[in-house]
């Protein structure tokens, strides 16, 4: 029995293989690549907390939340897309079409009149998008990049290059969606729940949902099951403009006024919310409820850092770093180490 060395037991193990119980360094970086991102995660909590009290403040910490909402509720729909094997970089500027729009019509057709106008308009944005990826077949990337700068040139057209405010602030309901409060519990973190609940359902317990996990895992091997690829991302274009809109609701009724680019940049935000909950960027993986996670994790990295003193920009460079970390370990995770095997 060359091949085997004898246990004290009786039995026998093969030559190189790992006792019962004894982790290898194959196992840690597997571990790492699975759950890097939770552990980075709680480093900085422990981090964030030693260096300032105020960190887990219960204010605080219902404020990080509340801010969150915005970004939170964006994620929600393009975590619908990346699962597509898709991507959404449009989301920033039509987020400041939805916000300027619904300002510009509440003084024109009244509050309950411009939020379906809003709603409709913003929906044919993300429909037009789905029409050019879905039945297209166009390159996502290539389209929804275009969409940014050509919705970013809409805003502008369509305000005048100038910013947008209600008149009477202090007469009007609209308020109520991003300064109002249920039971103690701010309403945009009550509208980010509730999507979060239901999108969560129609992702993970609907036909719907399998379908955009199966067209995101191998859209040819969906579409001999007779699944019909075009149709299913072309609804997932329209939940993300759904939810944009309904972010651009929050935050017109939070400030009763805004600038033309309010949603500038957030674009990386989500993306990078949405891959830190986990969804691959190849597409067929990931849940709204990671989703919620990474937006958690997104700003309450944002708000520790501004508690120990650093300057507001400085979370673009870490929003940058959070990006390649977690592509890195998303990559990683697929192939089961942490560094690439040709190297």
């Amino acid at each position: 029995m060359a091949d085997s060395i004898k246990d004290p037991v009786g039995g026998g193990r093969q030559r190189g293989a790992p006792a019962a119980g004894r982790l290898t360094r194959g196992d840690v970086g597997a571990f790492i690549a699975r759950q890097g991102i939770l552990i980075a995660f709680i480093l900085f909590m422990i981090g964030f907390t030693i260096a300032n009290d105020r960190f887990l403040d219960p204010d605080n910490i219902l404020g990080v939340v509340r801010s969150s909402a915005i970004l939170g509720v964006m994620a929600l729909g393009v975590t619908f897309v990346v699962i597509s094997g898709n991507l959404d970089l449009s989301v920033g500027s039509m987020m400041s079409f939805s916000t300027i729009v619904v300002l510009d019509l509440h003084d024109k057709i009244g509050p309950a009149m411009a939020i379906p106008a809003m709603f409709a308009m913003t929906l044919c944005l993300g429909a037009f998008i789905g029409f050019l990826v879905g039945y297209l077949k166009l390159n996502s990337l290539i389209v929804t990049l275009g969409m940014l700068s050509a919705i970013h040139g809409l805003t502008l057209t369509y305000s005048g290059g100038k910013n947008m405010d209600i008149a009477d602030k202090e007469g009007t309901w609209f308020s109520v969606f991003g300064q109002g409060a249920v039971a103690g519990i701010p309403v945009p973190i009550l509208i980010f729940a509730l999507m979060a609940a239901a999108l969560g359902m129609v992702l993970a317990r609907t036909p719907f949902g399998r379908k955009v996990y199966a067209v995101g895992g191998n859209g040819v091997a969906a579409t001999f099951s007779g699944v019909r690829r075009a149709r299913t991302v072309f609804m997932c274009y329209l939940v993300s403009a759904f939810c944009v809109a309904t972010a651009g609701l929050i935050q017109a009724s939070r400030s009763l006024g805004s600038q033309n680019t309010v949603g500038q940049g957030m674009e990386l935000e989500v993306l990078a919310a949405v891959i830190l909950g986990g969804a691959s960027l190849l597409g067929g993986s990931g849940t709204i409820f990671k989703t919620v996670i990474g937006v958690l994790i997104l700003g309450f990295i944002q708000n520790g850092l501004l508690l120990v003193g650093l300057q507001f920009y400085a979370q673009y460079v870490v929003t940058w770093v959070i990006i390649i970390l977690a592509v890195w370990l998303d990559i990683a995770a697929k192939r089961g180490k942490l560094w690439s095997p040709i190297a």
